[in-house]
């Protein structure tokens, strides 16, 4: 039995268990495939206050995650499978560690960025391929890049690029952009925006340091040719990690999980959700860290006021 059980060792789940191990509530942090969260993936953090130099993405998830083990978090490897929170305590089914009860749950999963899954793909994300722009814009100053997709997001975030790179080029498979009409007009609008449309992304072209351009194939001719490129942001969307709470935790129809304003509460008390995967529009470490120690401060509250009530009923 737990006092609070934490899912998900990104930023967000990471500050929940130094919060809650300073207070003594000798978290247990359930870490996943992925440890630390996109930011593994991330070479270096330039954005992340405290670091004026600048910290590689592993090695600031490791110091985050040693910070929570000197207080008393306990971290353990597993996959959760199924959660029941019908009734408490909440009962937590673990591959590779077993059934698990606690009076508390933070869910820190986080959202995964959708990937194309064409060759070249994953194994050059943080050597020129990029998943946000925010996070890595500024490593491309004065360079040419693109983005893929056609969606509000991707217009979005070229927009945001053509304050570093000197050509932001969008590619979309489809003639016509799925953005709304006023997120489209401001790309189009922008000079340093350009557009590959009717083009399918079919290869990542590396030369084993860096990407150096993308092959596409013309949807219309079927020719393929390769656009150069210093630069390759994905931006067709995230997929929040919550399949495994589904029907059980309210979420709206992407499935992030819905909270009350101002607070991380679920819709049960005593769940507590942080960081992207009740967050489609930040999606930022600081801000994931931010709703993190507001999960673990909701948490020893929630859990304070239980104890208060059982003394008061013991008294009676």
């Amino acid at each position: 039995m737990y006092k609070s059980v934490i899912l998900g060792t990104g930023p967000a789940g990471l500050t929940a268990a130094v919060y809650l191990a300073r207070a003594d509530m000798e978290p247990l942090v359930i870490e996943g495939p992925e440890p630390g969260g996109q930011l593994t993936l991330t070479t270096e953090v330039e954005n992340f206050p405290g670091f004026p130099d600048g910290i590689m993405g592993p090695e600031l998830m490791d110091n985050m995650k040693k910070q929570a083990e000197r207080f008393g978090a306990v971290f353990k490897r597993g996959w959760v499978t199924d959660v029941q929170v019908d009734q408490r305590p909440f009962t937590l089914q673990v591959d590779g560690i077993g059934e698990i009860q606690t009076k508390s749950l933070i869910i820190s999963t986080g959202a995964s960025a959708k990937l194309l899954g064409i060759p070249g793909e994953k194994e050059n994300i943080g050597k020129g391929v990029s998943t946000c722009a925010t996070c890595d814009g500024f490593f491309f100053r004065g360079k040419k890049v693109v983005i893929i997709g056609g969606g509000d997001s991707a217009m979005e975030e070229a927009t945001f690029l053509t304050k570093f790179a000197s050509e932001v080029q969008v590619i979309h498979r489809r003639n016509e952009l799925r953005a709304s009409k006023i997120m489209q007009l401001r790309a189009q609008e922008n000079d340093k925006v350009t557009w590959a449309l009717n083009k399918t992304p079919v290869e990542m072209v590396s030369d084993g340091m860096k990407i150096s351009g993308i092959k596409v194939k013309d949807n219309e001719t079927g020719k393929e040719e390769v656009i150069d490129t210093d630069g390759i942001f994905v931006a067709i969307g995230h997929n929040p990690n919550t399949d495994f709470l589904k029907g059980k935790l309210d979420m709206d129809e992407k499935g992030y999980l819905l909270v009350e304003p101002g607070t991380t509460n679920t819709n049960i008390p005593g769940v507590f959700a942080c960081g992207d995967v009740q967050d489609q529009k930040y999606r930022q470490a600081i801000t994931a860290a931010g709703t993190g120690c507001m999960a673990a401060m909701d948490s020893e509250r929630f859990l304070e006021g239980e104890a208060a009530v059982d003394w008061s009923q013991n008294l009676s």
